[in-house]
């Protein structure tokens, strides 16, 4: 059923006139007529009383009267939602990253909430290499991965410049040197991330173009768990700079250039070239490249 018909029976059942309701929808008086009948027939109830003077509503006339009333609540309400929206009063933003990622929208996800406190953001825990298709389907709005998609249905933003370091105890042999040879690592063991990407593969080629063994005897889910070993002098690891940087800071773990394995890590939001975003999406982006610019 149109809703049109609806608002016309609503406002000539409002003003008891056919003629008073066509002037104020701006619509002549057969035309008004017209749409009551339509509805009449599609119901298959009269809805008007029309032998008096005055039209005057029959039962089925003051049902249909009171839904159109809700109709029109819920136009209203609808109309202020979508306002809201605009306004950034309302609204979600959904953000797909990997455990390491998500650090990396934080900075970004505070200056957000200090400008739209009331539109609710949840980053949705999802494996780096999914978030590309997840976007193009449209499960996530927005994604932060760690390299480039390639995929001309994606737009990418870098936000962040890291790097992959090696870091050890500070009870490890290595601690008081600067760097190391990738020749020197053939005898350590290795704590490594058990879900594959494309810097675990950049590390297991270069210990291979170096015909170094890579002792890769414990694999963890998660970079904290990673971490809290290599603390605790049961191994070595590469990890993104940003994940151990704090505890590097404290003297807690210590960095060590592999002279021949720098690699460069830049973080980049993803979203949609085809598909508009939603305003809590364009608003985000908008603070990301603010705080580029700064």
């Amino acid at each position: 059923m149109e809703l049109y018909p609806l608002k016309v029976f609503l406002t000539v059942a409002t003003e008891r006139s056919f003629s008073r309701a066509g002037e104020k929808l701006l619509r002549t008086q057969p035309a008004i007529s017209l749409a009551v009948q339509r509805l009449e027939n599609e119901l298959g109830e009269k809805l008007l009383d029309r032998t008096g003077r005055e039209l005057t509503l029959t039962d089925a006339g003051r049902i249909v009267l009171e839904y159109c009333r809700r109709f029109e609540n819920l136009e209203e309400e609808m109309a202020g939602s979508i306002a809201e929206l605009r306004d950034l009063a309302s609204g979600r933003l959904i953000i797909g990253a990997n455990e390491s990622t998500c650090l990396y929208l934080i900075h970004h996800i505070i200056n957000y909430r200090r400008l739209y406190p009331k539109v609710k953001v949840q980053v949705r825990r999802t494996l780096s290499s999914k978030v590309p298709s997840q976007i193009i389907d449209g499960d996530l709005e927005l994604g932060a991965i760690s390299y480039d998609p390639g995929d001309e249905r994606l737009n990418t933003h870098v936000i962040y410049d890291d790097h992959l370091c090696f870091v050890v105890s500070p009870q490890h042999r290595f601690a008081g040197r600067d760097r190391v040879g990738i020749s020197e690592l053939g005898m350590e063991t290795f704590i490594a991330h058990n879900v594959v990407s494309p810097y675990r593969e950049f590390v297991i080629k270069a210990f291979q173009r170096a015909r170094v063994r890579l002792n890769m005897d414990v694999e963890m889910p998660t970079v904290e768990t990673i971490r809290m070993m290599v603390q605790r002098n049961e191994g070595v690891a590469f990890l993104p700079k940003m994940c151990v940087e704090n505890k590097i800071n404290q003297g807690l773990l210590c960095e060590i250039k592999v002279e021949e394995l720098q690699v460069q890590r830049k973080i980049r939001l993803v979203y949609p070239s085809r598909r508009n975003l939603s305003h809590a999406a364009q608003a985000f982006l908008a603070v990301v490249d603010g705080a580029k610019a700064e």
